[in-house]
């Protein structure tokens, strides 16, 4: 038996989230490009709550992350906003990597997610 597989405002390219077999997968990028790393993380963080809320999920039920961010100097300045957004006691599996740059020039940081559907 073949599984759906459930896009979330599907566009050419990519779709704001993809559901398969009580998974969800995500993406998010800042939706303000001026700003600190604070800014920018709490940006991204609140725009990743509505995508999962929308797919059937939310904070809570994250699995995985994948942080992206240009400078590791930002470390600490997005960890304190991932700390303030994060409910306690539900911390995912998570890697945080250095990349040369991300597709828009401004962004500083983007995630990629899994969490489980409710």
């Amino acid at each position: 038996m073949s599984h759906p597989i459930e896009r979330l405002n599907p566009a050419v390219r990519y779709a704001d989230a993809t559901g398969f077999c009580g998974l969800i997968h995500a993406v998010e990028v800042p939706a303000v490009e001026a700003g600190d790393i604070r800014a920018q993380t709490t940006s991204m963080l609140e725009q990743l709550e509505t995508t999962l809320e929308k797919a059937g999920s939310g904070k809570d039920r994250l699995l995985m992350a994948t942080l992206y961010l240009v400078d590791m100097a930002d470390y600490e300045g997005m960890n304190e906003a991932w700390t303030a957004w994060l409910p306690t006691g539900c911390a995912p599996a998570r890697a945080c990597v250095q990349v040369v740059r991300l597709a828009n020039p401004d962004w500083r940081v983007e995630i990629a997610v899994t969490a489980a559907q409710a």
